[in-house]
């Protein structure tokens, strides 16, 4: 008998439209169509191009300058940089809030989950524990892919992580929690949210912070699950507020 057609596919996340203006933005800028000192159309003339709204293309520059790939001059307008003043250091305001809002939510994150993984280290079934362990294997091997080739994918799994592990503790209310705080990173904070991932939130040593909590649900040692959790978001907070454009 022939395999069923699912009745759904899988849904692929859409592009944030910020990214997707940026991304034609940096097309014009590698290919020489907008040069070195060239001033870019107004965010008006941007968003009849585009077909978007005036604050998706705001962002879209915000970003840019983020890269340190335009300047942006009050009264003027946004100009090419040139490459050779280029520094992946730079830093606006913007950004700069962006990024302690962040640190706020990894310190909010401590406490909500560690006690989830607490709770979810004795309420777990045997099939929440596959979940966990599906899940941690997929960003495993997202990290080892690197941030350049899976970045989205390593960032999404962590997330997916320990909303799932969330709705191990059979507490509605911590997945309300971490839903509500997921949904700000992904609306409001998702570019500064990546970057941040892609500077220092790779390697053995971050997959060994997930590990230890992966291990202590599977062992279902409450305590050893709490520490462990409450020592990944610690440290991620920590590195954070210590990378060097944010001192």
């Amino acid at each position: 008998m022939p395999e069923a057609t699912p009745l759904f596919e899988r849904i692929d996340r859409p592009r944030r439209l910020p990214d997707e203006v940026a991304t034609a933005l940096i097309a014009a800028i590698e290919t020489g169509q907008l040069k070195p000192g060239d001033r870019l159309p107004t965010e008006a003339d941007l968003s009849a191009r585009f077909g978007v709204a005036r604050t998706v293309v705001r962002e879209a520059i915000s970003l840019l300058r983020y890269d340190g790939l335009v300047d942006s001059r009050r009264g003027v307008g946004a100009f090419v940089t040139d490459p050779a003043q280029r520094s992946s250091f730079r830093i606006s305001p913007a950004c700069f809030e962006k990024r302690k809002r962040i640190v706020q939510l990894l310190q909010l994150r401590t406490g909500v989950q560690a006690e989830a993984s607490a709770l979810a280290a004795g309420m777990r079934s045997k099939a929440d524990m596959r979940d966990i362990d599906r899940i941690f294997a997929e960003l495993e091997a997202a990290d080892r892919l690197g941030p350049e080739a899976a970045l989205e994918l390593r960032v999404d799994s962590e997330l997916m992580l320990y909303r799932r592990i969330a709705e191990a503790s059979g507490n509605g209310y911590y997945v309300e929690v971490t839903l509500m705080i997921e949904s700000t990173i992904q609306n409001n904070l998702r570019s500064a949210f990546l970057k941040n991932a892609a500077a220092c939130e790779f390697g053995a040593s971050i997959l060994g912070e997930h590990r230890a909590v992966v291990e202590a649900l599977r062992a279902r040692d409450a305590e050893a699950a709490r520490q462990a959790t409450r020592t990944r978001f610690d440290r991620a907070a920590t590195r954070l507020a210590q990378r060097a454009d944010l001192r």
